[in-house]
């Protein structure tokens, strides 16, 4: 499916002022619908929880992009949440340390698993767990469906479906292709290869939940061939994916407002 791109706007968070980080480790009273909640000591150890004003329908974890790095934030993800929040959905909007402020393998993904895992402690019904992710976030949200088969991410709650916002899934073939100036290797530390498996989402295809691609055709960051190659991989082996096309560019998928993101709504309306 192609949809007509539109503009990325920056819509902002409405509602109720952020609480204070630490100050409040469960779900916030019906007058407020946001709330600040960390997971960790680190600044960036945090999540922002948006509720919609009726019982969630299910949570929604937000994982913002960036490749990785410390000059981006969680603002990315906040017109997403409260897009959700209005759909019906509990938003998990993740913070994470990325590299330039403690990130970087493994800390990141201890992070993400971690702050994934806090929702076990907000009295939400988990019954349905949908990591989304934009770019990097997209990388990490789909390990994140995954990371409960490793030793060192062992998971209190496990992720249900995936939904990979123009996603870097494919990261040895990120690396030969320099995608980020050499982000994957400010990562990991080194050279994607076989020995990556563990965070690498091609690398580990079938999983046992399924995944959606969805990528702008006019991608000039991240080739669509990252989603092209994860789904075939995907559905050779067996598991769940499928490669959601759409027009526009790598912000087109994060755009509140446009067809592209309609799209995904209407994908996590099957899932809950």
């Amino acid at each position: 499916m192609r949809l007509r791109r539109r503009a990325l706007l920056a819509a902002p968070l409405g509602g109720a002022l952020v609480a204070a980080c630490g100050e409040d480790d469960s779900v916030p009273a019906s007058t407020s619908r946001e709330s600040r909640v960390a997971y960790g000591d680190d600044p960036s150890q945090f999540g922002e929880l948006t509720l919609p004003t009726a019982t969630p329908r299910g949570v929604v974890v937000v994982i913002h992009g960036g490749f990785w790095k410390a000059a981006y934030d969680l603002d990315l993800g906040r017109p997403l949440a409260a897009s959700l929040a209005e759909q019906g959905w509990a938003a998990w909007n993740l913070e994470y340390r990325r590299v330039g402020n403690g990130g970087g393998r493994p800390q990141t993904f201890d992070d993400v698993s971690a702050g994934i895992d806090k929702l076990a402690d907000l009295g939400l019904d988990l019954t349905t767990v949908v990591t989304l992710g934009h770019s990097a976030g997209g990388h990490l949200a789909v390990w994140a469906a995954g990371r409960g088969r490793y030793d060192g991410w062992p998971s209190r709650v496990p992720v249900t479906a995936a939904i990979s916002q123009a996603g870097v899934l494919d990261l040895v073939g990120a690396t030969e292709l320099g995608l980020g100036g050499g982000a994957v290797e400010a990562l990991l530390g080194h050279r994607a290869g076989p020995a990556d498996e563990d965070v690498d989402p091609l690398q580990q295809v079938p999983l046992g939940v399924p995944v959606f691609c969805v990528h702008g055709v006019d991608d000039g960051i991240v080739p669509i061939r990252q989603s092209q190659d994860y789904v075939d991989a995907a559905l050779a082996a067996g598991g769940g994916a499928e490669l959601v096309e759409v027009d526009g560019d790598h912000f087109v998928v994060i755009d509140p407002g446009s067809a592209a993101w309609r799209t995904q709504l209407g994908i996590l309306d099957r899932l809950g």
